[in-house]
């Protein structure tokens, strides 16, 4: 994820109550100085939710895991906890990041491109913002390094599986919320169309909803780099680019399989954002506006990393609405 510098005072159209029994009309509000970016919140239109038809899909294989040991760098929390393993795909080594506590309910935040899977506790805006989120809450944290920058390709997708099915077994977890941004954004709405029985609720900032376009896009901009390294880095990931495999990347597009989402899904994107536009998040909302499972923030001025300080807000909202 870029850092960008964000405004700290705006005029935005704030839709008052997106998220009560009946929209209510747009007001213009003038904002001062806020924790949380001002953002226009697009409520769902009425409509009823359909629900998937259950699929018979395969086994994935499971992960193998070889050790969990206490972390000692100087990141670390109390209890932070390393789980090293062997995926069951290919025997790719790996690693993830854990955070046991008293709940059942587990936070999965997935990093950015260019990061790891330590990346919650190694940002400082990440760090002071998401972690003392999260931790309101007695929930359990895993932060999986999940292939560096796969962006949720069918192995990193079945290396999760495996891992979130090891959660359950050693820590009792029961349901997970994805929480995360970017490519960890993307990641979150790629598996949770794959697996949404796994998926308690998925928060989006600033995401890609369809890796085929999203791919084009990058591509039509030869000249910034790091749009490159995102391709090449999804090409790799895929095996294939999008037009040598249509098929699999409309298995892993949220916006193509938008009737897996039957979960509570908050999405946050900036409109200036110049690393995955703001197209991708609105195609996602028009594609789920008439359900009340979707919120949608949209911040005016914002770039890329604008809407990672919605966290909080994401969570406070989904918890309120997981079942």
């Amino acid at each position: 994820m870029i850092r960008r510098a964000a405004a700290t005072a705006c005029t935005a159209f704030l839709l008052i109550g997106a998220c009560a029994e009946e929209p209510r009309p747009y007001v213009q509000v003038t904002l001062g100085p806020v924790a949380t970016a001002p953002a226009i919140e697009k409520a769902p239109a009425t409509a009823p939710t359909s629900r998937p038809v259950a699929e018979s899909r395969p086994a994935e294989p499971p992960i193998v895991v070889q050790r969990t040991s206490p972390v000692r760098e100087d990141y670390a929390v109390e209890g932070l906890q390393r789980i090293d393993y062997v995926s069951g795909v290919d025997g790719t080594s790996d690693w993830a990041l854990v955070l046991p506590d008293r709940a059942d309910t587990w936070i999965v935040c997935i990093h950015g491109h260019g990061s790891t899977g330590s990346q919650l506790y190694t940002r400082d805006d990440i760090r002071r913002t998401w972690l003392t989120a999260f931790r309101r809450y007695p929930f359990g944290i895993v932060t999986p390094n999940l292939r560096g920058n796969a962006w949720m390709s069918p192995a990193a997708a079945a290396d999760l599986h495996g891992l979130l099915e090891h959660v359950r077994a050693e820590y009792r977890a029961k349901r997970f919320i994805l929480a995360s941004g970017s490519m960890g954004g993307t990641s979150n709405l790629i598996y949770a169309v794959l697996h949404p029985e796994d998926v308690g609720a998925a928060i989006a900032l600033c995401p890609a909803a369809d890796l085929t376009s999203y791919y084009q896009w990058c591509r039509t901009r030869s000249d910034v780099k790091i749009l490159q390294q995102i391709a090449d880095a999804i090409a790799s990931a895929y095996g294939c680019e999008p037009h040598e495999c249509p098929d699999l990347y409309r298995k892993h597009s949220a916006v193509a399989n938008v009737d897996r989402l039957t979960m509570p899904v908050y999405v946050a994107h900036g409109a200036q954002d110049a690393t995955i536009p703001i197209a991708q998040s609105e195609s996602l909302y028009e594609a789920l506006k008439f359900r009340r499972t979707i919120r949608f923030c949209e911040i005016p001025e914002g770039g890329h990393d604008t809407p990672l300080r919605q966290m909080p807000d994401a969570l406070e909202w989904v918890l309120k609405r997981m079942r």
